[in-house]
Formats: C-alpha cells, structure tokens, sequence
C-alpha cells in the first residue's frame, strides 16, 4: 500500500513539472536569437486560439483535432486527454498518416506556444488550412485547471496549480 501511494505521488510529481516548474524558468537562450524572429513571424502568419478556445471548441464536441508538437517523452508525463502527438521534427513526414484530411481542424500546442506556432505555419504551408496555434500551450492549460491525461498510468488527473 506504501509503495502505491509513493508511486502515485512520484507519478504526480512528474506532470506536474513537465506543465508547470515550481519557479519562473528563467528566459530560453532562442529569445535571444535569430529564432526568436523565426518565431515571431509565424505567429504573424498563422490563425491562433487560447486554451479557452480550444476547451470550448472540445467541449462543443465539435470535429477537431488536438496535436501535440513536444517530443515523446515529455507527451508520455503529460498531455491534453486525447492529443495526438507528432513532433515537431517528425510533422512533415508523419502528418500524412496522423492526419490524412488537409481540411481537419487542428488544433497545435506545445508547452508554451513558440513550437506550436512554427509547426502551425509549416502545416499551413502542407496544405492544412485549417490548423490553429494555441498560443499559450500547456503551462497554460494546467494552470486553468484543465485536465491532463499521463501516459505512465493512462489516467486524467487535475494539476492544481502551487498557492504561493
């Protein structure tokens, strides 16, 4: 019985840091960067949404598609309940078999954006007309209290932000 608990309070521990650290992460060195340009500019050119967009949108049980850009491993900790996950270094060549319909609307999210939006404007330039950044991502989303599926028990818990 120890042991279940500990497990589930290491599991917990782990999605709650892959969302959400304990402290400010420091600015990434790409804001700093030719990226940063990158970046900004396919936010320009891509539709966006918030994640009270695409709540909405899921629970509307409307049509859509929630793709998940982060690498495998940090999906496996955490992930919006029912995203599919592409990387965005695998999008061009796996997009096609993922999601075959160039009219499906997709919903793209990162941890907090920056991948989404760059994936966003590379699907747009596929043919996915109808792919939409979510702007602020998963930090984001946990911090809303949105549900959040693990893949290391196959469960939806609830992040609750710390109180400070």
């Amino acid at each position: 019985m120890k042991q279940a608990i500990l497990a589930t309070i290491v599991v917990f521990s782990m999605i709650a840091a892959a969302f959400a650290g304990a402290e400010p992460a420091p600015q990434p060195k790409w804001m700093a960067s030719p990226v940063k340009e990158l970046v900004d500019k396919a936010r320009a050119t891509t539709r966006h949404a918030t994640i009270i967009d695409l709540k909405a949108a899921l629970d509307g049980d409307k049509d859509v598609v929630v793709l998940d850009v982060r690498e495998p491993n940090e999906y496996e900790v955490a992930h919006i309940p029912g995203a599919v996950n592409v990387p965005r270094g695998l999008l061009e060549f796996s997009i096609w078999t993922v999601v075959p319909n160039q009219e499906q609307t997709l919903y793209v999210y990162c941890k907090t954006g920056a991948r989404a939006a760059l994936a966003t404007k590379q699907l747009n330039e596929l043919g996915y007309k109808n792919a939409i950044a979510v702007d602020t991502g998963g930090v984001a989303w946990v911090k809303a209290g949105y549900p959040v599926q693990t893949s290391i028990t196959d469960e939806e818990v609830v992040i609750l932000p710390a109180q400070r």
